[in-house]
C-alpha cells in the first residue's frame, strides 16, 4: 500500500545497477539472484488479486532492484496488465537508457521516480552513478505525459543539504507532469540483510532525520507539487 495508489501487486525484478548506500533490498542486485517468471504465469497469479485491487482503486507495480534492466519483459508484463484493465505503475531510479525506458512508459499509468539528490556529487556519492539518466528519464515522462510521483530520501549528513533540496524544488517545478513529491525519512529496516550478504553497511551508525528536520525538508519539497 506504499508502491502507489492502492492495494499494489508488487513485482520485484532481480538486478540493478546502482548501489545506494541505503539500499533496503541489497538481496536484489544480481540478476541472477531471482527466480524465472513468465508473462502469463505472474498476470494469473495477479488475477486472484483481482477484487481487491480494483476495489481500492490499486494495480500493479513494478519494482526491483531495477525493473528497467529487463525492458522487454517489464513493457510486456506493463502491456497485459493494462489489457485486463489493471493500473500500472513503474518504480524506479530512471538509470535506463532512453530507448529502454520509453517502451515501459508506453504501457506505464504511474511512474514512481527516485531521485536522491539534486546535487550531482551527492547523488554519484549515494548510487556510484552519475545523475544523468535519472533526469533524461523524468524529461522523457513529461514528453510521454506520465504521471509522475517523485521520491526523496533524506538521510543525515548524506542528502540533508538545504540549499540541495531548494535546488530540487525549483528543478522539479519545471514538470507539469510531477502529481507528488514524497520525503521518505531514512531507515535501517533493510540492515539486516546487509549483514546476511556480508557486505560492510556504511550508514549503520547514520540516526533517522529528527522530526523538524524532516518537517523542513517537507516544506521544501512536498509543497512543490504541482
Amino acid at each position: 500500500m506504499v508502491d502507489g495508489p492502492g492495494i499494489r501487486y508488487v513485482v520485484f525484478f532481480a538486478g540493478c545497477p546502482l548501489r545506494c548506500r541505503y539500499c533496503h533490498n541489497p538481496d536484489t542486485w544480481k540478476p541472477e539472484g531471482g527466480r524465472l517468471y513468465s508473462v502469463d504465469e505472474i498476470l494469473a497469479d495477479i488475477r486472484k488479486y483481482k477484487s481487491y485491487i480494483k476495489f481500492s482503486g490499486g494495480g500493479v507495480t513494478a519494482t526491483g532492484g531495477e525493473p528497467l534492466m529487463q525492458p522487454d519483459f517489464l513493457a510486456a508484463l506493463l502491456a497485459a496488465c493494462r489489457a485486463c484493465g489493471i493500473h500500472t505503475t513503474l518504480d524506479t531510479s530512471g538509470y535506463a537508457p532512453v530507448e529502454a525506458a520509453a517502451k515501459a512508459l508506453a504501457h506505464t499509468d504511474l511512474l514512481l521516480l527516485d531521485i536522491k539528490s539534486i546535487n550531482p556529487g551527492t547523488y554519484r556519492e549515494v548510487t556510484g552513478v552519475p545523475i544523468d539518466r535519472t533526469l533524461d528519464m523524468l524529461r522523457l515522462s513529461q514528453s510521454m505525459k506520465v504521471p509522475v510521483w517523485i521520491r526523496f530520501v533524506l538521510v543525515p549528513g548524506l542528502t540533508d543539504s538545504i540549499d540541495d533540496m531548494r535546488e530540487m524544488a525549483g528543478f522539479l517545478k519545471g514538470f507539469d507532469n510531477i502529481k507528488k513529491i514524497e520525503v521518505l525519512p531514512f531507515h535501517k529496516l533493510g540492515e539486516y540483510k546487509w549483514e546476511t550478504l556480508g557486505t560492510p553497511y556504511a550508514l549503520a551508525d547514520t540516526l533517522p532525520p529528527s522530526k523538524d528536520l524532516l518537517e523542513r525538508a517537507k516544506g521544501i519539497l512536498e509543497l512543490r507539487a504541482s
